[in-house]
């Protein structure tokens, strides 16, 4: 069995570039500055999303938001307010954005093969008048992520067809697929509870924390 390390990287963009054909001028053009009739209507239709957030020493996150379609609302044409619900208190995200206002947003549509990317600046909203409109379920959310938009893209099929993510063929059975979510973090971290008394917490925070 031969060694998979790999010992052959790029080392600048030069050479990067070098690698690939020439961006087409449709492909270089497509990033727009506005949220215009398409995006905006995409981002109506989406309920899940994901942040793409950095510390400026460098470490990186990537960190999920769903919730019903058009939870994400677009203020303007320059301007979306993510509304901020339940999670685990880690605040990877927001701490992120404390020191680095840069962020990377991709939505996706079931159903849809395409994807939006918007990336901006952001910034952490407390304003009890403007969240009251994200009420769900009589819980106002504490805070709100405010999107400054600085280009916005869709991005074309090509990883959702090839990932065939929305296919019945490629689905797993989450019961056997995977242990529960639990037993997994109590395997990953050795906690001093049991892995049913983890998973038990998970449950609870899934039933009573949602929002």
């Amino acid at each position: 069995m031969t060694d998979q390390t790999p010992g052959d990287f790029v080392e600048d963009e030069g050479e990067l570039r070098g690698l690939y054909s020439e961006v087409s001028t449709l492909a270089a053009q497509k990033a727009v500055p506005t949220l215009e009739l398409h995006s905006r209507r995409f981002i109506e239709l989406s309920p899940f999303l994901c942040i793409a957030s950095a510390d400026p020493a460098g470490p990186a996150d990537v960190s999920p938001r769903g919730d019903a379609p058009g939870f994400v609302k677009v203020l303007d044409d320059h301007t979306l307010l993510i509304p901020d619900r339940i999670g685990n208190n880690r605040l990877d995200t927001f701490a992120n954005i404390t020191r680095n206002p840069h962020i990377g947003l991709i939505f996706l549509v079931p159903g849809m093969n395409e994807t939006l990317r918007v990336n901006g600046q952001a910034r952490i909203c407390t304003d009890e008048e403007v969240l009251a409109d994200f009420e769900v379920r009589g819980k106002v959310p504490k805070t709100g992520l405010l999107v400054a938009v600085e280009e916005v893209m869709f991005q074309c099929a090509k990883a959702l067809i090839r990932s065939r993510l929305w296919e019945d063929d490629y689905r797993v059975e989450r019961k056997t697929a995977m242990p529960p979510l639990g037993h997994m973090i109590r395997d990953q971290i050795d906690a001093a509870q049991s892995a049913e008394e983890v998973e038990a917490h998970v449950q609870t925070s899934l039933k009573e924390r949602l929002y």
